[in-house]
């Protein structure tokens, strides 16, 4: 059988199961999305994590909304290290819904700590109210999570949102162009971290990632890295002043 008559008949038939599958109310978006992929996916919870998989700017602007929209756990505070579901390092974005003490159990998302409704989506499409109870995830979220602790793996819609231009040059961005924070992630932790939690998302998403071509991001990362050092410097100068006081 040719492959071209393999992917019809595969697709015929996930056609056929995913329309059997659907429920009142299933975003038209998706299920037009899913209806023009090369391989048509099979069941409604597909569907919707190709939709989200196909625009991870989209997933993680809903995702950092989301979030907003739940807020922190009362009395949260960022911290780092010390197990029971902290981030290892200020480079992993704050989760504390991931935290074992604020883990909000089945039916809720593990990243913004909002329900999760039927096949993942955000919104109740079976007008029931009723979270899933086998979900801990949106499928948005997701999305979002994976993006903002690898956005070097999204740098495709990246370079697109910019037009493909080097955001610090202007100019065409090259086959080496890298993924860079605007504000650099261990200032964040440094200065910004009192912020509430909804905001601090932001770092670790769009609005604080830029593409720029290797060459400006060498020089960035170099200014940088002289910067911590005389930070480390100033704190070795000071140390000794405050063990005499």
């Amino acid at each position: 059988m040719a492959t071209s008559e393999w992917r019809e008949s595969r697709n015929a038939a996930a056609r056929a199961r995913l329309e059997k599958s659907l429920r009142p109310g299933f975003p038209a978006h998706v299920l037009h999305h899913a209806l023009t992929r090369p391989l048509i996916p099979p069941t409604p919870s597909r569907a919707v994590a190709s939709y989200w998989r196909h625009h991870v700017l989209r997933a993680d602007r809903l995702a950092r909304a989301l979030a907003a929209r739940t807020g922190a756990p009362e009395g949260w505070t960022w911290q780092v290290g010390g197990g029971e579901g902290r981030p290892a390092s200020f480079r992993v974005p704050p989760a504390p819904y991931r935290e074992d003490a604020h883990a909000p159990g089945p039916g809720a998302c593990r990243v913004c700590g909002g329900a999760v409704f039927r096949f993942g989506w955000h919104r109740d499409l079976a007008g029931d109210g009723a979270p899933s109870r086998r979900a801990g995830w949106h499928a948005a979220c997701v999305i979002a999570w994976e993006f903002w602790c690898a956005p070097s793996d999204h740098l495709k819609a990246l370079k697109a949102r910019q037009r493909h231009r080097c955001a610090v040059t202007g100019k065409r961005l090259l086959r080496g162009a890298e993924v860079d924070h605007c504000l650099p992630l261990y200032r964040v932790w440094r200065e910004e971290r009192d912020l509430p939690w909804p905001f601090l998302l932001g770092y670790w998403g769009a609005p604080n990632l830029q593409v720029v071509n290797r060459a400006g991001h060498v020089l960035k990362c170099r200014e940088e890295a002289d910067e911590r050092a005389a930070m480390r410097r100033d704190a070795l100068l000071i140390a000794p002043d405050d063990d005499l006081s």
